[in-house]
């Protein structure tokens, strides 16, 4: 039961901090949500909410992460 929680979290986490790829907030809103959907459906099918249902409040989540995020914030270096 933990390995299949904790895996989808720390798999979302991830993409997640990705979401601030971009250098508008017009892209990084559009990379973080098709990020936090992908993420979110993984999620939604592991604890049994739906993929569906994961993948909207994965998209939602990504989008206002992407667009609050200025492309300073993530540095991966050159």
């Amino acid at each position: 039961m933990f390995r299949k929680l904790i895996v989808p979290a720390i798999l979302s986490a991830s993409l997640l901090g990705l979401a601030g790829c971009g250098y508008s907030p017009g892209q990084r809103a559009l990379s973080g949500g098709a990020i936090g959907a992908g993420g979110g459906a993984i999620i939604g099918a592991a604890t049994g909410m739906g993929a569906g249902t994961g993948a909207l409040i994965g998209a939602g989540a990504g989008a206002l992460t992407g667009a609050a995020t200025t492309h300073n914030q993530l540095n991966l270096g050159n």
